[in-house]
């Protein structure tokens, strides 16, 4: 059996705004991103959505790769709602990411749980390894990593500062100021993620 990626998009998938995560699930910043990642993408009125890759820092987090194969299995076996779903229980339950945890999790959020874990889970590596390897092309160093429209976001990950980075010309203008660009230069670090 073969994978392949699926992108996880929350929220509207014709929104003007993407917003791209690079998350870690073992990353207690992720974790606390998370719910403010939510908030800001329904509240938006279908203006904004996210999408979610995997940037496991793997030598900082011993549980964060397989985490992340976990994850990536629930999508393929349940579809794009599990892997929210998943995802959600990825980050609530942090300090429980073991082997039978991650089938537990799997299983409650409607994927199949034999394929989350071990051997059958290796089959989602290339899409993790991709991921990360967009992640290490974008400058990508820690998590969580967001980019707005392709942009950098340097900004606080909070509902306000988010709504003002997304919300209208100012806010993008200072999305990008943080970014360390102007528009034009922003245009030349748009990343293959990028919706145009």
């Amino acid at each position: 059996m073969t994978s392949t990626r699926i992108e996880h998009s929350y929220g509207n998938p014709e929104a003007p705004v993407c917003i791209t995560e690079f998350g870690d699930f073992e990353c207690p910043y992720c974790a606390g991103a998370a719910p403010v990642l939510r908030q800001l993408i329904d509240s938006s009125d279908g203006q904004v959505r996210l999408i979610f890759k995997n940037f496991p820092l793997f030598e900082v987090h011993p549980h964060a790769l397989t985490a992340a194969l976990a994850a990536e299995s629930t999508s393929f076996s349940g579809g794009e709602q599990a892997f929210w779903k998943m995802h959600d229980k990825l980050f609530v339950h942090q300090s429980r990411l073991t082997d039978p945890d991650l089938r537990l999790y799997a299983k409650g959020a409607g994927g199949d749980p034999d394929l989350a874990t071990g051997a059958a889970a290796q089959q989602f590596a290339a899409i993790v390894q991709d991921d990360y390897a967009a992640g290490i092309a974008a400058g990508v160093s820690g998590t969580p990593a967001l980019f707005i429209d392709g942009v950098a976001y340097e900004g606080r990950i909070e509902l306000g500062a988010l709504r003002r980075a997304v919300g209208s010309p100012a806010g993008a203008s200072a999305a990008m100021a943080n970014a360390g660009g102007s528009g034009d230069a922003a245009e030349s670090r748009r990343r293959p993620w990028q919706r145009r």
